[in-house]
């Protein structure tokens, strides 16, 4: 992860390097592009990949804003003739689409009931129209993990939290991972979709995502392994 900084709305952020001609730079939420600059639009941490091609500004929203390619968790809370509606957290329902989905055609549809789990990314996100979201990767066919989540349990957790387990190098998840078995799927809404084998290991596993967000890495560990021998 690259460096941090704290920015307010109106900030122009110094996104240049040696290879910017040749980089393609992605902007996340709280981020906005007006000329040759690039501006704050929310007050909050500014994060960037390692390779600082991507960045974002990270808040204490508790209301999630959609943003294009970011993974999310839904429930299905409608259905109407062209596909359904998926309550993810924001202001505004997202779209669901009947052909948002790995292999579906118009005579092969999902038949998904209200108040199934899905996962799935935003397709489309402006301030224009509804979200958009679609569960499957529109760039390869392929599910790739996204779709319904048929069976574990989902909580939620403050966006900051969830946005921080999305890197592979989570403290908690790598505890935890060495520790029991488990499946994982984070969305950027601040909801977390987990999977074990027993009802036992998945209160555990949610208890020790949730209690990581104030807690370095170090605790982290320290943590989960008291938790684990406490099992």
């Amino acid at each position: 992860m690259g460096d941090t900084k704290i920015v307010i709305p109106g900030d122009i952020i110094d996104t240049h390097t040696e290879d910017s001609d040749q980089t393609i730079l992605r902007l996340g939420p709280g981020l906005i592009q007006t000329n040759d600059d690039t501006r704050a639009t929310t007050a909050g941490v500014l994060h960037s990949d390692k390779d600082n091609t991507q960045y974002w500004v990270v808040s204490n929203k508790r209301r999630y804003v959609p943003a294009e390619s970011e993974p999310v968790l839904g429930v299905i809370v409608a259905r109407h003739g062209e596909g359904y509606r998926v309550d993810i957290g924001s202001a505004h329902d997202a779209l669901l689409p009947l052909l948002a989905f790995e292999g579906a055609t118009k005579r092969n549809k999902p038949n998904l009931a209200l108040g199934t789990l899905v996962y799935a990314r935003v397709a489309v996100a402006n301030s224009l129209m509804d979200p958009e979201i679609e569960c499957f990767n529109s760039k390869t066919g392929k599910a790739e993990g996204y779709g319904e989540m048929a069976e574990g349990l989902m909580f939620k957790c403050s966006l900051g939290l969830a946005r921080r387990l999305m890197d592979s190098r989570a403290p908690v998840l790598g505890a935890l991972g060495a520790g029991v078995p488990f499946e994982v799927a984070v969305g950027l809404n601040g909801r977390v979709w987990i999977n074990t084998a027993s009802p036992a290991t998945t209160v555990l596993v949610a208890n020790a995502i949730k209690n990581s967000e104030f807690l370095n890495a170090k605790q982290c560990r320290q943590m989960v392994k008291e938790l684990l021998e406490k099992q």
